[in-house]
């Protein structure tokens, strides 16, 4: 089966599925709002595979993640709204708009000249839409970690940004100290704290951000590790015949040291 064929498979089942008479009951009544949540379940589930290194649910999860856009070109189209073709041509004119140096005539000659470039074509078109600030097309739905980093990014474009690691490090500092200012008052002013706990995380995001990475890619590792760690607590807890709930802190923490250092052991 061609690649054409493939996808006019794909758009024939969802005509299908939101057939009026024949058509599934559950996908009639969709709309795409109650459709938003399955797609940031679909996307994640896509992170978690490549993740995993499982590119046989990669490809599965990908599919998936595919049919939600053509269930929303599906409902866009029954509302003269737009149809998938026209999605595809207007991904496809983005690209080669923003990809000059592939498609036309402009030479860059590094990464660094491309990304320079995106972002100033970006700005483009972020003023023909009359969104005159640089963080105007920032979504709000982001998750909070993701979202920081795209507004810390954006305003670095512009040269709102430290160009030494010193100052960012010091941030940090800085807001650990208001926090623990904040927590340790007779009468703990809770939206006051949660402000200060909100700065100390978009410092450490910027932190993240300067050192060469992202703080969500960071984050999720760290669980995994944790996920991973506990588990074998688990494991060396219920070998000594008792349940986390009858163990010590001491216990667990005895056993937490033990996985820690059997990792390091591993380790080449």
């Amino acid at each position: 089966m061609n690649q054409t064929t493939s996808v006019q498979r794909l758009l024939n089942i969802m005509n299908t599925l939101r057939d009026p008479e024949h058509g599934c009951p559950w996908d009639k009544e969709q709309t795409f709002a109650t459709i938003a949540p399955y797609t940031l379940e679909e996307t994640y589930e896509v992170l978690d595979a490549i993740a995993r290194n499982d590119f046989h649910d990669l490809r599965d999860e990908l599919g998936d993640l595919l049919f939600q856009v053509v269930f929303y070109a599906r409902m866009a189209d029954e509302q003269n709204l737009f149809n998938f073709d026209d999605v595809c041509n207007a991904i496809s004119d983005k690209l080669e708009r923003r990809h000059p140096h592939v498609f036309d005539s402009e030479t860059v000659y590094n990464s660094q000249e491309v990304i320079a470039g995106w972002e100033k074509r970006k700005g483009k078109e972020r003023a023909e839409k009359e969104q005159f600030s640089v963080l105007d097309d920032i979504p709000d739905a982001l998750p909070a970690l993701m979202k920081a980093y795209k507004i810390q990014k954006r305003c670095a474009s512009v040269g709102f940004d430290w160009d030494t690691l010193g100052p960012v490090l010091d941030k940090v500092h800085e807001e650990i100290d208001e926090v623990m200012h904040e927590a340790q008052q007779a009468v703990i002013d809770q939206s006051k704290l949660e402000e200060e706990l909100g700065d100390l995380l978009f410092a450490t995001v910027n932190l993240t951000r300067h050192l060469g990475h992202k703080a969500e890619s960071a984050l999720q590792v760290a669980n995994r590790k944790f996920d991973r760690r506990f588990r074998l607590v688990e494991q060396i807890v219920q070998q000594s015949g008792k349940t986390l709930e009858q163990a010590t802190l001491d216990e667990m923490e005895a056993a937490w040291q033990q996985v820690k250092l059997q990792e390091h052991q591993q380790q080449p």
